[in-house]
C-alpha cells in the first residue's frame, strides 16, 4: 500500500481542532490541488468562497444546523456549481447561448465535488484534517443573500479544515461495507430484504437490526434537517428549469 492509498483509507472528518493556523502556503497547495481536479471540457464550472470573515463563519455555524466547530475552524471553503460566469461570458460575446438547465446543474455539480475532493487529499497529505458539511445546501434563501450568489451559482458542498486533536486523530474511523456489497458488475443488482439485512447487520452494535434502522430514518432520513434540505435543494433547481 503506498503512501496515497494509506491516506485514503486513514482519513476521517474531523470536528475538533487545535489552535495552530494553516499557513498561507499550505492554504494555497490546497486550493491550487482543488483546481488540478478533472473537469467536464477542462471547463471547470465552479467557484470556491474562501470564508475569512470571523462574522461570517459564525453565521454559517448558525444556519448549517447550529454546529460551533464550523466557527472554530481555521479554514472554510464553500465549493458552488457555477455556470454564471459561463452563461455571461456567452452572452457578452455574442455567442447567443441557451438557458442553463438540469444536465448543466449536474455537471458542473460534479466539477465542484471532484475539486473539492481533491483538496481534502491534499490536506490530509499536508497533515490537515477536513470536514464536509452537507448543510449548506439548507437555507437556499438565507445562504444566496448571505454569500451573494447570483443565478446560476449554487453551493454544492462546504469544507472546514484544522489541524485534528489527538482525540480526533486517534478517534477510530467508522468501517465502510464491503466491497462485494457496493460494486455490482456490468449493471445494477437490486438487493431483497435478506440481502439488506446482511449488508447493514454489522452497523447496529448491540441493537436489533430494525430497531436501529428506524432510528436512523428518525434521526436522519425524516428529520427536519433533511426536508429542509431536499425544500431548498428543489428551490435552486427551480432556477435552472
Amino acid at each position: 500500500m503506498n503512501e496515497t492509498i494509506r491516506q485514503l483509507y486513514a482519513r476521517k472528518s474531523v470536528r475538533v481542532y487545535t489552535d495552530k493556523p494553516i499557513s498561507e502556503e499550505y492554504k494555497n497547495l490546497i486550493l491550487e490541488s482543488a483546481m488540478q481536479a478533472p473537469t467536464a471540457g477542462n471547463q471547470q464550472l465552479y467557484s470556491i468562497i474562501d470564508i475569512t470573515d470571523q462574522q461570517l463563519k459564525d453565521r454559517l455555524a448558525v444556519s448549517c444546523d447550529n454546529q460551533p466547530f464550523i466557527a472554530e475552524a481555521p479554514m472554510v471553503l464553500i465549493f458552488c456549481v457555477d455556470f454564471q460566469k459561463w452563461y455571461d461570458l456567452f452572452e457578452c460575446t455574442g455567442a447567443k447561448p441557451r438557458r442553463p438547465g438540469v444536465g448543466d446543474l449536474m455537471l458542473a455539480a460534479a466539477d465542484a465535488i471532484i475539486a473539492a475532493q481533491n483538496a481534502v487529499v491534499a490536506a490530509e497529505s499536508l497533515g490537515i484534517g477536513s470536514c464536509y458539511i452537507g448543510d449548506i445546501l439548507e437555507q437556499k434563501e438565507v445562504h444566496q443573500e448571505m454569500l451573494n450568489l447570483p443565478q446560476y451559482v449554487m453551493p454544492v458542498c462546504m469544507l472546514v479544515f484544522g489541524y485534528p486533536t489527538e482525540q480526533q486523530k486517534n478517534r477510530p474511523k467508522p468501517e465502510r461495507h464491503k466491497l462485494m456489497d457496493i460494486v455490482m458488475e456490468n449493471g445494477y443488482a437490486r438487493k431483497d430484504g435478506d440481502s439488506l439485512r446482511k449488508m447493514f447487520g454489522d452497523k447496529t452494535g448491540q441493537k436489533p437490526l430494525n430497531e436501529w434502522v428506524q432510528a436512523f430514518c428518525k434521526r436522519k432520513y425524516n428529520s427536519d434537517f433533511s426536508v429542509e434540505m431536499t425544500r431548498s435543494v428543489a428551490e435552486y433547481i427551480k432556477l435552472w428549469q
